[in-house]
């Protein structure tokens, strides 16, 4: 545990990858112009996050402006979902207490970030400017009297978009690529993970009133609407046979729709949100679903974050054994890669990579995860617009990452309008697959 994550960025992991792109000083960048703004949608129909169902999201967009050393200019645009009930759990402060916490914080690292006047590779300027976000929301919370200080995970996302704004400029100014563990060309196309979130309906029988807006509302319609081959199911983790009892109806129903289309290859992945007890209660899980339905079992690719976030006070609940049964995922715990060490030192074979915490930290992630030989999986927070091309980029790119999380199409296609046109398979998913080959312009695609 003694590798820290700067000395990691100087050893021979991501040499000459990025070191030798910060050493080349007349490729530096500095930041000379950064603004943002908000937007606000509806969900076309709620989704749960943790045992709380959310029916909005609020859009924190970044636009900046960077200078090399010879004067040469690029702008970027970075755009990220606040993510409040996932990234800043605290029931007490309710939805708009922690909202209003992540904006506060969302002021002061504008004012840090534009202020900040060195040189440096957008991977370096994150390093550096990272201390003075998390003093920032320390400052708040203390400042405030809030009752639950700001996590770190919630200042990640909060500084997410204003660092993908300075990679994006990065991108255009210089044409840059991470090329040991970042391929310059994206994949082709990848299969599109489909959220079947724990208020979904399964069936006709499960929808108390339909939407009637033209998109598909039960999972059959789905599948045979966008061609999927990949399911991301949410569990609630605190009750084990409702979870079992969840992934054999989906199981049920997905295979009877791909009978009817002539499929017969599919996958699942399973998402808890951290809220099991304890990894016993994943293992019996595990083991019922392999009892009562095999080859639904085969079929679960992956689990992700099965039990508490804090692993350093949860040291328990080791994963060696589950992992034996399929790979468990770090998400919620993966803030910095010293977690991602401990992870690993836990038992937890496979890493979840999220846009919503950096490109400067996923890019690190995932060539540490490669390194290691872990799973690697991208997460996309049920991102939008420029959020969901960041997100789909990285999973395009980074070698090892076989599906593309999509979940915006489902819950929130209001903030998609425009983008569907520009960037065609990719918002709106026919064929199972998300169109990946338009992902391969400079910066990070979006804009």
């Amino acid at each position: 545990m003694s590798l820290s994550r700067r000395n990691f960025l100087r050893s021979a992991v991501l040499a000459p990858a990025v070191v030798g792109c910060s050493r080349q000083s007349a490729r530096e960048v500095r930041i000379e112009e950064l603004h943002a703004d908000y937007e606000d949608f509806l969900y076309r129909t709620p989704i749960k996050f943790a045992g709380t169902a959310v029916d909005r999201v609020t859009l924190l967009n970044v636009h900046c402006r960077v200078r090399d050393r010879r004067g040469r200019t690029a702008k970027g645009f970075g755009s990220m979902p606040l993510g409040n009930i996932w990234a800043y759990p605290a029931p007490q402060m309710g939805y708009e207490g922690t909202l209003r916490a992540m904006k506060l914080l969302a002021a002061r690292v504008e004012q840090i970030t534009r202020d900040w006047r060195e040189y440096g590779h957008p991977v370096d300027l994150n390093v550096a400017l990272e201390p003075a976000y998390l003093a920032a929301a320390a400052e708040i919370s203390s400042g405030a009297r809030l009752p639950v200080p700001i996590p770190k995970l919630a200042t990640l996302v909060v500084a997410s978009p204003f660092d993908a704004a300075v990679h994006d400029a990065y991108g255009k100014l210089h044409d840059e690529y991470l090329e040991q563990y970042v391929t310059r060309e994206p994949k082709p196309k990848m299969p599109l993970y489909h959220l079947v979130g724990a208020l979904d309906p399964l069936t006709d029988a499960d929808i108390k009133q339909r939407i009637n807006d033209g998109l598909p509302e039960t999972l059959p319609e789905w599948i045979r609407y966008s061609g999927l081959t990949h399911l991301k199911i949410k569990l609630n983790g605190d009750d084990l046979t409702w979870d079992v009892e969840r992934v054999l109806a989906v199981d049920r129903v997905t295979t009877q729709t791909q009978a009817e289309r002539g499929v017969t290859q599919w996958y699942y992945s399973a998402d808890f949100n951290e809220r099991c007890p304890n990894v016993g209660y994943l293992i019996e899980f595990l083991r019922r679903i392999k009892e009562r339905a095999p080859e639904g079992f085969e079929r679960i690719q992956y689990v992700e974050q099965p039990t508490k976030r804090d692993l350093k006070a949860d040291r328990h609940n080791v994963m060696h054994e589950a992992a034996k049964l399929r790979p468990v995922v770090i998400d919620e715990s993966l803030t910095d890669f010293e977690m991602l060490l401990l992870a690993r030192e836990m038992g937890y074979t496979g890493v979840a990579l999220k846009a919503c915490k950096g490109q400067s930290q996923a890019l690190l992630n995932a060539a540490a995860a490669q390194k290691y030989k872990m799973f690697l999986c991208v997460q996309d927070l049920t991102c939008p617009g420029a959020s969901l091309i960041h997100s789909a980029g990285l999973a395009a790119h980074v070698p090892g990452v076989a599906a593309i999380e999509a979940n915006s199409r489902q819950y929130v296609p209001a903030a998609n309008k425009g983008w569907e046109e520009r960037f065609p398979g990719v918002f709106d998913v026919r064929d199972g697959y998300v169109n990946t080959a338009l992902l391969n312009k400079p910066g990070l695609s979006a804009v």
